[in-house]
């Protein structure tokens, strides 16, 4: 499976402002891969902003779809207000692994239910629409062994697969690479085999120490 998750690498969160009738909507979104951390996202916000009026929140820590792993919370604002029209976004914005805070400063103005949830899902979109993004692949283990002097030509041929050398084990065999292989595809072992003439031989685990 692969699907787009927030690529934050030079900052906790990824955050964005909103006025309306003088209230003020601060979004922030960050990766989450657990709820725990969709949760530190939160937390973090009420203790830069202890004195805002709501923090109210919706997480999906898992890929798009996830039923398990998600939640959200209007924090004191009418229900349904806030926490569930953010998850809805979040939802139909086809990201996974992302948890969204929105710190809101009341500005004396009231905006009844429908405004709250156009408030809410608003400064939530303004703020995906700037989020810088990856694609997120799931993979499984996939271990190959070869000679020595096939090493070169094995490990070119993970790099032409996207599959990335998580581990190499040298003994007195030869070389047992460990390739984060994506799930999405079949590796095609017969046509590694014929290309390292025979020399191949492919494991489910890693070999056991000598």
């Amino acid at each position: 499976m692969r699907y787009p998750i927030p690529d934050l690498a030079r900052a906790p969160w990824h955050e964005e402002s909103l006025e309306v009738q003088k209230s003020r909507f601060t979004a922030r979104v960050a990766h989450a891969a657990t709820p725990e951390q969709a949760q530190q996202l939160i937390d973090q916000a009420r203790l830069d902003h202890p004195d805002a009026s709501h923090h109210c929140s919706a997480f999906i820590a898992g890929p798009p779809g996830e039923q398990n792993a998600i939640g959200f919370s209007d924090d004191g604002e009418p229900g349904g207000t806030a926490g569930r029209p953010m998850y809805q976004v979040l939802e139909g914005s086809g990201l996974g692994q992302i948890s969204a805070v929105i710190i809101r400063y009341f500005g004396g103005t009231k905006l009844g239910t429908g405004g709250l949830v156009r408030a809410y899902s608003k400064s939530l979109l303004q703020a995906l629409e700037t989020l810088p993004t990856q694609e997120y692949v799931t993979r499984r283990a996939l271990w190959l062994t070869t000679d020595f002097a096939l090493e070169h030509e094995l490990r070119r041929w993970a790099e032409l697969n996207e599959a990335p050398i998580d581990q190499a084990l040298h003994d007195a065999e030869g070389v047992t690479l460990g390739l984060a292989w994506p799930m999405d595809r079949t590796p095609d072992i017969e046509g590694l085999h014929s290309r390292l003439k025979g020399r191949l031989v492919c494991h489910d685990d890693p070999p056991a120490p000598a």
